[in-house]
């Protein structure tokens, strides 16, 4: 008997089986299987750099990555620390310093007590927290229509492109957050997402505001986009979910800061109301696109070039990703780690678009062929990231652009472990440099008194060390060195006592 003649009702469980999408009908078996190899290569290639980088650069590209994370975590689990005017004012959650800590508190309890063993913990889980990220690309690209080669070439261009790996390692809230945000929309915006894959999507994006408020762009986005789609019932669904995060987000800063909403109040009146982050330099509008063609120039130009050709299938996602890119190009204070949470997006997008440059393409090789050379461009990018200079990354370009980008101020963190270590040290100040630009006592990581350059004088007998250029030792003796920094031992046998120290940085 054709059981297809029944009555829809009757034949339930035919009608329940969905179809088969076009992109994965066809999709040929040795493409799914080359595209499933160049992502293991991809992820696998994409975590080695990223871990070489985080176990070899000391360096510092802006202090939030110190102040915003390493050291109120420090401060948490340790006890003591430099607290920066953000956890004075409360113009900031405690979110990622919780999650820092936690990983402090991990490497505690397994005897990774000193710098150069949890520092390692902490920049390697971002590193790996940035390969999951590629992999969240490769699956936004799939959810956005890509066949697995092609989500396989966009995927690669998160993973290996040099500005991406360069922030990877880097405690930083952009960091924290993309994960979730790129895995979030994985699950959450596709048309057909099942009501338990919206659940768990806007879940990761209200996450992902948690650990960084701008976030919230994507939160109103999707809600923008199933409106739009008419798609009501996943809308009210997707809105009490991420209800539900921001009364987690008010609940937080009720418990820390004592107020519902605080740290967002703060931040935004701070930001937008008073417009103050204007102090740390303005950029004009085009800011984002110039600085990665310069620091990208043959990749950026490929990977937007694809992702225009991906605008009529994935109009969702161009749309999310163009709000936040915009909304930040309006902002005059700009800083290129503030685009990370949209590089991903930006790759699944251009995934998309060389997924329809391969239909076009006739023949297994020529398809294979189109592939490899994108993940070869990107690979390219990767291998050359240790030749990115501020400049390029547009970090300090009107001051010193032809400066590396890595390794700045490593010379000096060195020297805060190493005097760390010291037995006499009683009190050390930093001469050489501003303290907000050091990696403070998550570097030095011992609980005495640490001066900055304008603190108290040689003769004050409040520090038994001084970090200094060479040359400026006077009648101290140098015990440690790197590069055009010395570690000097005052000529002193203890300290005096300092009662008015202040633990807040300068």
């Amino acid at each position: 008997m054709d059981i297809t003649h029944r009555p829809p009702e009757v034949n339930r469980t035919v009608s329940a089986v969905p179809p088969a999408s076009p992109t994965a009908a066809a999709e040929a078996p040795p493409e799914r299987r080359l595209g499933l190899l160049l992502l293991a290569g991809v992820l696998g290639l994409g975590a080695a750099f990223r871990l070489y980088w985080a176990l070899r650069d000391d360096g510092i590209y802006w202090p939030d990555e110190v102040y915003q994370s390493l050291e109120p975590a420090h401060r948490l689990v340790y006890g003591y620390g430099l607290i920066a005017w953000e956890f004075v004012e409360g113009a900031r959650n405690w979110a990622l310093p919780a999650l820092v800590a936690v990983l402090l508190g991990l490497g505690r309890l397994v005897g990774l007590t000193e710098p150069a063993g949890y520092l390692a913990l902490v920049k390697g889980f971002f590193a790996l927290v940035g390969t999951a990220t590629a992999w969240a690309t490769w699956r936004l690209a799939r959810a956005s229509g890509a066949s697995t080669l092609a989500a396989s070439g966009g995927a690669a261009l998160f993973a290996l492109a040099s500005v991406p790996l360069y922030f990877a390692p880097r405690a930083m809230s952009e960091n924290a957050s993309v994960l979730p945000v790129v895995l979030g929309l994985a699950l959450a915006l596709p048309r057909a997402a099942s009501r338990r894959a919206l659940l768990t999507g806007a879940s990761l994006l209200g996450l992902a505001v948690l650990l960084r408020l701008q976030n919230g762009v994507f939160c109103v986005g999707l809600l923008a986009v199933l409106l739009a789609r008419r798609q009501w019932r996943q809308a009210g669904v997707a809105l009490a979910v991420l209800s539900g995060w921001a009364l987690a987000f008010g609940l937080l800063d009720k418990l820390t800061w004592g107020r519902w909403f605080h740290s967002a109040i703060v931040y935004l009146d701070f930001n937008l109301v008073q417009g103050k982050a204007a102090q740390w330099g303005t950029e004009a509008f085009d800011y984002y696109p110039r600085i990665l063609r310069r620091a990208m120039p043959g990749l950026s130009v490929l990977a937007g070039a694809l992702a225009l050709l991906a605008l009529p299938r994935a109009r969702g996602l161009a749309f999310l990703t163009a709000a936040f890119v915009l909304l930040h190009a309006y902002q005059p204070h700009k800083e290129l780690r503030f685009l990370v949470p949209a590089l991903p997006l930006l790759a699944a997008l251009a995934g998309v678009g060389l997924d329809s440059v391969l239909r076009v393409l006739r023949g297994f090789p020529a398809r294979a062929t189109a592939t490899v050379a994108v993940v070869a461009a990107a690979l390219l990018s990767g291998a050359n990231a240790g030749a990115l200079t501020f400049g390029e990354l547009g970090q300090y370009e009107r001051v010193r652009p032809q400066d590396s980008a890595w390794d700045d101020q490593g010379p000096v963190n060195r020297l805060l472990v190493a005097a760390g270590r010291r037995d006499d040290v009683c009190g050390l100040k930093v001469e050489a440099v501003h303290q907000a630009w050091t990696g403070g006592y998550s570097y030095f990581h011992r609980k005495v008194p640490l001066y900055p350059h304008n603190g108290p004088g040689r003769g004050s007998n409040r520090f038994s060390h001084v970090i200094t250029r060479e040359g400026y030792e006077g009648a101290g003796a140098a015990v440690a060195r790197e590069g055009p920094l010395v570690l000097v031992k005052l000529p002193i046998t203890g300290c005096t006592p300092d009662p008015g120290y202040s633990w807040r940085l300068p």
